[in-house]
């Protein structure tokens, strides 16, 4: 099934209902204004809620003013990357590397709907929109309220899903200018009231502001506690199980942490200590199945296996490896004699080799018999590393068939805790913060991270106060991770100095008012204040546009 095509059919047939009922006056009645297949649905109710909630108007005007101020430094990160992006796609435009169109480029994926953006999950990314857009819209709401602005009403936009919120301040009070003039009954002088420049930028901050602190607080907790209570329960699964293994009871995604009295912490230390072993002992292997470690009795198999070898995927330049004539595709089968089974053996081997050591090989080319090389290992490039350099790229990782009739991979979820643990630790520097405006989507090395689900949380189990929870420390992770990342997402991408975003209008504010000191002249900073933001909105799109479709226009569509 096509669930793309699916999707179309059901907003399409959602668009036409929406339409029907618009003809039929039905949306109206209900105070719902219909944009095509976009409903602005509005209330009244919650506004005296807003008067009681506005009442410590000094505290709400502080976090107003320190929401400019973090509205400027983000408007300027903003910027900052948006440039460095427009450079980086230009620069490769003219020396003919662009990157080949992704999943980044597809339409789905441009905006941050659940379900849509095939990198954002629809439950935790629901939760995380409401919360943003809650979060959002109430704070331009209060503030409003507290710089004593009319509400006329707050709701929801939607669009088959919520897809943004809303405040609806009275516009001629918020953005309009102060006049005066004559009452008609009374001939009396009268003002029409206006928002400052001050108050305006309190109140359009307000929602920066707002989805900020949440952000804060919610990968506080995330970083902390929370993760702080999920500890790893092993680093190598079970792929799958011969009969032997079958019986004994071992299944597939099931995660072994120790064989008799050794602890499992990775395959090569898994392999060396089989290889310790004779054939036909029974052991003791112990496996997590739903967070339950249980033994299971198995029985080892003959030493002797099937050595398919390594597959050399490429070969570093004017290294030994060019040298001796290894090409990509060949495999490494033996080296001085020693079986290369795996990927985990030629690790453990070249561990123990040194600079000048003169190795003979053992390589396959699948195409002809085996033939032996001998060359001599050089220093290797990384600065401390002391071991011998060949020059063959090989799998980072590998399934691997053992003596226990079983076939295992491993994935590092010890040290991939560590690092999301670290990450607060490297928000020091750049690289921190585009770490974490990535994490979901790029991850830590390219493959995303979208939080604990799927085959991921066999890894891992509640530990600590969380125990008690169960999975459910899993829920609350997740949730926190997408609050916090949607809250930082939309408040810096509302930083940007673009109309209709709430940095849009700021910056057209104090840019009016800049040009204002300089000119003395009221109409003429409007006008040029005016047509540096729509500049600014235009370039900003274009920019945009540019990182969305340029790869199709160099690779074709």
């Amino acid at each position: 099934m096509n669930w793309t095509t699916v999707g179309i059919a059901l907003f399409l047939l959602y668009w036409m209902f929406v339409s029907y009922l618009n003809k039929q006056g039905v949306l109206e009645r209900y105070n719902i204004t219909s944009y095509g297949p976009l409903l602005m649905i509005r209330t009244t109710k919650g506004i005296k809620l807003l008067d009681k909630l506005a009442v410590p108007k000094k505290a709400w005007r502080l976090f107003g003013d320190v929401g400019i101020r973090l509205m400027f430094i983000g408007m300027f990160s903003m910027l900052l990357i948006v440039i460095i992006s427009d450079i980086a796609m230009l620069s490769s435009l003219g020396n003919n590397s662009m990157p080949e169109p992704n999943a980044f480029n597809e339409a789905r994926n441009i905006f941050l709907i659940p379900g849509v953006n095939e990198f954002i999950p629809f439950t935790w990314g629901l939760i995380a929109l409401i919360v943003t857009l809650v979060v959002h819209e109430f704070s331009h709401a209060i503030l409003c309220r507290v710089e004593n602005i009319r509400v006329k009403s707050m709701g929801i936009l939607l669009a088959l899903v919520p897809v943004g919120g809303f405040a609806e301040p009275d516009e001629k009070e918020l953005f309009g200018t102060q006049t005066t003039g004559k009452d008609k009954i009374s001939d009396e002088q009268t003002i029409s009231k206006a928002a400052t420049r001050q108050q305006r930028a309190r109140i359009l901050a307000a929602g920066v502001m707002a989805n900020f602190v949440v952000a804060f607080l919610a990968f506080t907790l995330f970083f902390g506690p929370v993760l702080g209570a999920i500890v790893p329960i092993g680093n190598v699964m079970i792929i799958d199980t011969q009969n032997e293994a079958s019986l004994a009871g071992l299944e597939p995604q099931m995660i072994i942490t120790q064989i008799n009295e050794k602890p499992v912490d990775n395959i090569i230390g898994m392999l060396e200590y089989l290889d310790t072993l004779q054939a036909g002992e029974t052991v003791k292997v112990y496996a997590s199945k739903d967070k339950v470690i249980s033994a299971y009795d198995v029985t080892v198999g003959p030493l002797e296996q099937i050595v398919k070898g390594v597959l050399i995927q490429d070969i570093v330049p004017e290294s030994p490896a060019e040298t001796a004539g290894l090409q990509k595709g060949m495999r490494i089968m033996q080296i001085d004699n020693v079986p290369m089974r795996n990927v985990y053996d030629f690790r453990s081997f070249m561990d123990t080799t040194s600079a000048g050591q003169s190795v003979k090989i053992l390589l396959s080319d699948n195409t002809s018999k085996n033939f032996e090389v001998t060359l001599q290992l050089t220093s290797h490039p990384d600065e401390g590393n002391q071991k011998g350099f060949l020059g063959v790229f090989t799998g980072q990782s590998e399934n691997v068939i053992t003596r226990l009739g079983i076939t295992v991979g491993e994935f590092p979820a010890t040290t991939y805790l560590s690092l999301l643990k670290n990450i607060p630790h490297m928000l020091g520097g750049m690289a921190g913060w585009l770490i974490l405006l990535g994490l979901p989507i790029v991850g830590l090395a390219g493959e995303g991270f979208p939080g604990f689900s799927g085959m991921l949380t066999n890894f891992y189990a509640p530990g600590g106060w969380a125990e008690p929870l169960g999975i459910g420390i899993f829920w609350i992770a997740n949730s926190l991770l997408w609050i916090g990342w949607l809250n930082f997402y939309v408040g810096l991408f509302n930083c940007l100095p673009a109309v209709p975003l709430d940095g849009g209008h700021i910056f057209k504010d104090y840019t009016k008012a800049f040009i204002y000191r300089i000119t003395g002249n009221e109409e003429k900073s409007v006008h040029l204040a005016a047509i540096i933001s729509a500049t600014f909105a235009v370039l900003i799109f274009m920019s945009f546009v540019f990182m969305i479709f340029g790869p199709y226009l160099v690779h074709g569509f």
